[in-house]
């Protein structure tokens, strides 16, 4: 049985740089009665419509009222190991299918689009690669496509890269790379450091410098700079206060954190000064930035993963919530989108997805959970 509920919501008042901000609207609807901690936005048949495809099920566009079961996904307690829902066109038949990965099943896997019919999708394994805590998809490479990178704690860096063919169509297939033989630790990031115009990757323990030239299957350089213990997935690589030398914006996903860490370089040497952001929230696990007021800057959009380690986590019973932050030079100005129990408000779970779906020129923002899955629905400046 599904149930859907539907509110309004509006942000409060926040004062930037002396002058106010108008207010924005946010519609917040329950989609169905899942409970998976991950989502993601495309169109599944190739309508023109997008959809939202959340672990076991897909529910089209526009009203989302509808849902379609692809596939079974395993249980685990109150998990499900599904802990990300990546569109990529594996197979080159020109639908998008779903890149997946879980703790317990250890295995990277594909979800086969069946061409978007509503018939369960064909599941693919990838790597039974170790303990998935959620993946990310960057172009490491600059060929245009995507690479997959999970997040594996106590186990090494790889990418997956796709195979294509001659005409630069997936093949279902995908090629794994060692990028880094020691643990990679808890904690994910991809983002240019040291300003040499390459993508770096930023670990648990430190970062390592992208290779001059193909970067695949070059050698990274290591620099052991912090300890971030358990950090989110991702960490954030961001210029927050301008002054030319990217910071880092991160939490401290199973405990109480959200902060920054500033980049200094001084006579050659590199130094980290961390900066809190909301140091009485917990369990931050996924990090976005995205321009939802159209300022033509970003916000820090991210919320509560709700029971992330079935309550054992420092925080865990504290109340729930979905946050986004106007950055503003370091300031980083806190705007409540929800915020409650969570038999009545939403968090952000592990994987969630920010994209205009009603086309009205703002962002909205979909988030998953254990206390179910919401759409909210940005409609722009309060009226």
């Amino acid at each position: 049985m599904r149930t859907q509920i539907t509110l309004l919501l509006v942000t409060a008042a926040i004062s930037l740089a002396g002058c106010s901000q108008q207010n924005l609207a946010f519609q917040k609807t329950r989609i169905g009665n899942v409970t998976y901690e991950a989502v993601s936005i495309f169109d599944v048949d190739k309508d023109s419509r997008l959809d939202i495809v959340s672990g076991e099920y897909f529910f089209p566009g526009p009203d989302f009222k509808k849902q379609h079961k692809i596939c079974d996904v395993a249980p685990n307690e109150d998990y499900y190991d599904d802990f990300a829902d990546y569109p990529l066109d594996v197979d080159g038949d020109g639908y998008l299918d779903i890149v997946t990965g879980g703790w317990w099943g250890q295995t990277l896997r594909w979800r086969q689009n069946p061409k978007g019919k509503t018939t369960e999708w064909t599941i693919h394994d990838i790597d039974k690669c170790g303990s998935i805590e959620t993946i990310r998809c960057w172009d490491i490479d600059g060929d245009g496509i995507v690479e997959v990178v999970p997040n594996l704690p106590g186990n090494h860096l790889f990418a997956y890269k796709l195979i294509t063919d001659s005409s630069g169509k997936g093949t279902g297939k995908f090629k794994k790379l060692l990028i880094f033989n020691q643990n990679q630790g808890h904690g994910l990031g991809f983002g240019d450091i040291n300003c040499d115009g390459r993508a770096d990757f930023i670990l648990a323990a430190g970062w390592l410098e992208a290779p001059k030239d193909d970067p695949l299957n070059n050698k990274w350089k290591w620099h052991g700079e912090f300890n971030l213990g358990t950090a989110s997935v991702p960490i954030l690589v961001y210029d927050v206060n301008q002054d030319k030398f990217p910071d880092l914006i991160l939490s401290n996903a199973h405990d109480y954190g959200l902060y920054w860490l500033e980049q200094k370089i001084k006579d050659g040497r590199r130094t980290w000064i961390k900066h809190d952001i909301d140091p009485h929230r917990s369990q931050y696990h996924d990090l976005q930035l995205h321009d939802i007021d159209n300022d033509s800057q970003p916000e820090l959009i991210t919320g509560k993963r709700y029971r992330a380690h079935l309550g054992k986590d420092p925080g865990s019973a504290d109340p729930i919530g979905l946050y986004y932050f106007e950055i503003n030079g370091g300031k980083f100005d806190r705007v409540t989108l929800d915020f409650g129990p969570p038999s009545q408000a939403s968090g952000a779970g592990i994987y969630f997805w920010v994209e205009d779906l009603d086309n009205n020129g703002y962002k909205d923002i979909i988030a998953p959970g254990k206390e179910g899955l919401y759409l909210f629905k940005n409609l722009g400046p309060e009226k």
